[in-house]
């Protein structure tokens, strides 16, 4: 879990360097393939909810593109950490 928590930390460095600090996650998804965006609305309105698209997804792709990986980032590691300290102390 430690790995994934760094990876995703350097991807929120990454996008922050390549598309700038202030892109939205929508912008820079957008940039990468454009389709993808219109097959995830056309897929989760369809599949899930509307309203899922509307109070879910659409609040996270206005946000930074850094982010949503930086903060995925930091809770695995923080996980990571809670869980090696339990297991130390049922260990």
């Amino acid at each position: 879990m430690r790995i994934l928590s760094g990876v995703l930390l350097l991807l929120a460095a990454g996008l922050a360097v390549w598309f700038g600090p202030g892109t939205p996650l929508g912008a820079a998804v957008y940039a990468l393939d454009p389709p993808f965006l219109n097959t995830l609305q056309a897929g989760v309105q369809r599949r899930l909810s509307p309203a899922l698209w509307d109070q879910g997804f659409l609040p996270v792709l206005e946000q930074p593109a850094w982010l949503v990986p930086l903060a995925l980032g930091l809770l695995l590691l923080l996980l990571s950490v809670l869980m090696r300290r339990r297991r130390r102390r049922h260990g």
